[in-house]
Protein backbone atom coordinates (compact mmCIF):
# COMPACT_ATOMS: atom_id res chain seq x y z
CA UNK A 1 0.00 0.00 0.00
CA UNK A 2 1.14 3.48 -0.86
CA UNK A 3 0.07 6.60 0.83
CA UNK A 4 0.56 10.00 -1.12
CA UNK A 5 0.83 13.21 0.52
CA UNK A 6 -0.17 16.49 -0.72
CA UNK A 7 0.48 19.94 0.52
CA UNK A 8 -2.58 22.16 1.82
CA UNK A 9 -2.78 26.19 1.67
CA UNK A 10 -2.55 25.55 5.23
CA UNK A 11 1.20 25.70 5.85
CA UNK A 12 0.23 23.58 9.03
CA UNK A 13 -1.84 20.88 7.62
CA UNK A 14 -1.11 17.83 5.51
CA UNK A 15 -3.27 15.73 3.15
CA UNK A 16 -2.98 12.24 3.38
CA UNK A 17 -4.31 9.59 0.28
CA UNK A 18 -4.76 6.14 0.88
CA UNK A 19 -6.07 5.37 -2.14
CA UNK A 20 -9.15 4.05 -0.75
CA UNK A 21 -12.37 5.47 0.98
CA UNK A 22 -11.49 6.70 4.36
CA UNK A 23 -14.68 8.14 5.54
CA UNK A 24 -17.88 8.21 2.93
CA UNK A 25 -20.75 9.11 4.84
CA UNK A 26 -19.36 12.96 4.37
CA UNK A 27 -16.85 14.21 6.56
CA UNK A 28 -15.75 14.39 9.95
CA UNK A 29 -13.26 17.18 11.93
CA UNK A 30 -11.56 16.21 14.75
CA UNK A 31 -10.40 19.66 16.66
CA UNK A 32 -8.83 18.04 20.25
CA UNK A 33 -7.68 14.78 21.45
CA UNK A 34 -11.36 14.58 23.31
CA UNK A 35 -13.00 14.26 19.89
CA UNK A 36 -10.66 11.78 18.79
CA UNK A 37 -11.57 9.43 21.65
CA UNK A 38 -14.33 8.23 18.66
CA UNK A 39 -12.08 7.02 16.51
CA UNK A 40 -8.68 4.82 17.54
CA UNK A 41 -6.73 6.65 14.00
CA UNK A 42 -7.72 10.07 15.02
CA UNK A 43 -6.84 9.40 18.97
CA UNK A 44 -3.68 7.65 17.41
CA UNK A 45 -2.70 10.67 15.52
CA UNK A 46 -3.69 12.97 18.14
CA UNK A 47 -1.01 10.44 20.61
CA UNK A 48 1.83 11.40 18.30
CA UNK A 49 1.66 14.72 20.79
CA UNK A 50 2.79 16.36 17.66
CA UNK A 51 -0.73 16.86 15.99
CA UNK A 52 -3.83 19.21 17.04
CA UNK A 53 -5.97 18.34 14.18
CA UNK A 54 -7.32 15.50 12.16
CA UNK A 55 -9.99 15.74 9.80
CA UNK A 56 -11.54 12.56 7.39
CA UNK A 57 -12.48 13.57 3.96
CA UNK A 58 -14.49 10.51 1.54
CA UNK A 59 -10.85 9.75 0.38
CA UNK A 60 -8.02 11.73 2.15
CA UNK A 61 -7.43 12.18 5.60
CA UNK A 62 -5.94 15.91 6.56
CA UNK A 63 -3.26 15.93 9.66
CA UNK A 64 -2.78 19.63 11.54
CA UNK A 65 0.70 19.78 12.59
CA UNK A 66 0.80 21.97 16.32
CA UNK A 67 3.11 25.10 16.25
CA UNK A 68 6.81 24.55 16.01
CA UNK A 69 6.10 20.63 15.09
CA UNK A 70 8.36 19.19 12.71
CA UNK A 71 7.12 18.24 9.16
CA UNK A 72 9.85 15.85 8.34
CA UNK A 73 9.80 14.59 11.59
CA UNK A 74 5.97 14.14 11.99
CA UNK A 75 5.23 12.64 8.52
CA UNK A 76 6.90 9.49 8.64
CA UNK A 77 5.20 8.81 12.07
CA UNK A 78 1.70 10.03 10.84
CA UNK A 79 2.54 7.54 7.49
CA UNK A 80 3.40 4.85 9.73
CA UNK A 81 -0.08 5.24 11.62
CA UNK A 82 -2.39 5.63 8.47
CA UNK A 83 -0.55 2.16 7.10
CA UNK A 84 -0.95 0.25 10.35
CA UNK A 85 -4.69 1.20 10.18
CA UNK A 86 -5.20 0.85 6.91
CA UNK A 87 -3.36 -2.03 6.06
CA UNK A 88 -4.87 -4.21 8.85
CA UNK A 89 -8.55 -2.75 7.83
CA UNK A 90 -9.04 -1.41 11.49
CA UNK A 91 -13.07 0.30 11.59
CA UNK A 92 -12.21 4.40 11.64
CA UNK A 93 -14.33 4.36 15.10
CA UNK A 94 -14.44 2.45 18.10
CA UNK A 95 -17.01 0.00 17.75
CA UNK A 96 -17.25 0.34 13.87
CA UNK A 97 -19.97 2.40 13.83
CA UNK A 98 -19.72 6.02 13.12
CA UNK A 99 -23.47 6.45 13.83
CA UNK A 100 -22.99 5.13 17.29
CA UNK A 101 -21.58 8.68 18.10
CA UNK A 102 -22.44 12.20 18.12
CA UNK A 103 -21.74 13.31 14.37
CA UNK A 104 -23.01 16.67 13.75
CA UNK A 105 -25.53 16.73 11.30
CA UNK A 106 -24.64 19.43 8.37
CA UNK A 107 -27.79 21.39 10.18
CA UNK A 108 -26.44 21.52 13.60
CA UNK A 109 -25.15 24.29 15.17
CA UNK A 110 -26.53 26.76 12.90
CA UNK A 111 -26.01 30.30 14.03
CA UNK A 112 -30.32 30.78 14.71
CA UNK A 113 -33.10 29.25 12.77
CA UNK A 114 -33.26 29.76 9.70
CA UNK A 115 -36.75 32.42 8.55
CA UNK A 116 -38.74 29.80 6.86
CA UNK A 117 -39.25 33.32 4.62
CA UNK A 118 -35.84 32.38 3.13
CA UNK A 119 -36.61 28.97 2.31
CA UNK A 120 -35.76 28.67 -1.88
CA UNK A 121 -32.55 31.20 -1.17
CA UNK A 122 -31.33 28.63 1.51
CA UNK A 123 -32.07 25.79 -0.56
CA UNK A 124 -29.78 27.95 -3.24
CA UNK A 125 -26.79 28.74 -1.03
CA UNK A 126 -26.86 24.79 0.20
CA UNK A 127 -26.51 24.03 -3.63
CA UNK A 128 -24.02 26.24 -4.69
CA UNK A 129 -22.22 25.12 -1.77
CA UNK A 130 -22.65 21.45 -2.49
CA UNK A 131 -21.93 21.80 -6.14
CA UNK A 132 -19.37 24.15 -6.51
CA UNK A 133 -17.70 25.12 -2.91
CA UNK A 134 -17.50 21.98 -1.52
CA UNK A 135 -15.38 20.13 -3.92
CA UNK A 136 -12.73 23.06 -4.40
CA UNK A 137 -12.21 22.87 -0.54
CA UNK A 138 -11.73 19.23 -0.62
CA UNK A 139 -9.22 19.68 -2.72
CA UNK A 140 -7.26 21.24 -0.23
CA UNK A 141 -7.69 19.02 2.52
CA UNK A 142 -10.93 20.67 4.43
CA UNK A 143 -14.89 20.92 4.12
CA UNK A 144 -17.06 23.26 4.41
CA UNK A 145 -20.11 23.83 6.56
CA UNK A 146 -23.67 25.86 6.05
CA UNK A 147 -24.27 27.29 9.45
CA UNK A 148 -26.99 29.71 9.05
CA UNK A 149 -28.53 33.08 6.14
CA UNK A 150 -29.76 35.78 8.25
CA UNK A 151 -30.28 39.54 6.67
CA UNK A 152 -28.12 38.81 3.98
CA UNK A 153 -25.83 37.55 5.86
CA UNK A 154 -24.57 33.57 4.97
CA UNK A 155 -22.74 32.08 7.90
CA UNK A 156 -20.22 29.23 7.16
CA UNK A 157 -17.74 27.34 8.80
CA UNK A 158 -14.72 25.70 7.72
CA UNK A 159 -12.94 22.65 8.89
CA UNK A 160 -9.77 20.22 8.43
CA UNK A 161 -6.79 21.64 5.97
CA UNK A 162 -9.09 24.88 6.06
CA UNK A 163 -9.67 26.13 9.59
CA UNK A 164 -6.86 28.31 10.56
CA UNK A 165 -5.19 28.28 7.32
CA UNK A 166 -4.12 31.70 6.53
CA UNK A 167 -6.01 31.99 3.10
CA UNK A 168 -9.30 30.70 4.63
CA UNK A 169 -10.82 34.69 5.20
CA UNK A 170 -9.62 35.59 1.53
CA UNK A 171 -11.44 32.52 0.17
CA UNK A 172 -15.03 33.14 2.40
CA UNK A 173 -14.57 37.06 1.44
CA UNK A 174 -12.95 37.05 -2.29
CA UNK A 175 -13.88 33.52 -3.15
CA UNK A 176 -17.32 31.83 -1.65
CA UNK A 177 -18.81 35.72 -1.22
CA UNK A 178 -18.55 36.44 -4.73
CA UNK A 179 -19.41 33.16 -5.85
CA UNK A 180 -22.92 33.69 -3.66
CA UNK A 181 -23.50 37.19 -4.77
CA UNK A 182 -23.26 36.63 -7.97
CA UNK A 183 -25.93 33.78 -7.84
CA UNK A 184 -27.64 34.67 -4.85
CA UNK A 185 -28.60 38.42 -5.52
CA UNK A 186 -30.14 38.23 -1.76
CA UNK A 187 -26.94 37.59 0.02
CA UNK A 188 -24.67 40.48 0.44
CA UNK A 189 -22.12 38.97 2.86
CA UNK A 190 -20.37 35.50 3.99
CA UNK A 191 -19.19 35.61 7.92
CA UNK A 192 -16.99 32.48 9.58
CA UNK A 193 -19.22 30.82 11.76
Amino acid sequence: MFIETETTPNPATLKFLPGQAVYPAGTRDFATPEDAEASPLAQALFDTGEVTGVFFGRDFVSVTAAPGANWGMLKPQVVSILLDHFISQAPLFAGGDAGAFNVPAEDDDLVGDDDPADADIVAQIKDLIETRVRPAVANDGGDIRYRGFRDGVVYLAMQGACSGCPSSSATLKQGIEGLLRHYVPEVSEVRAA
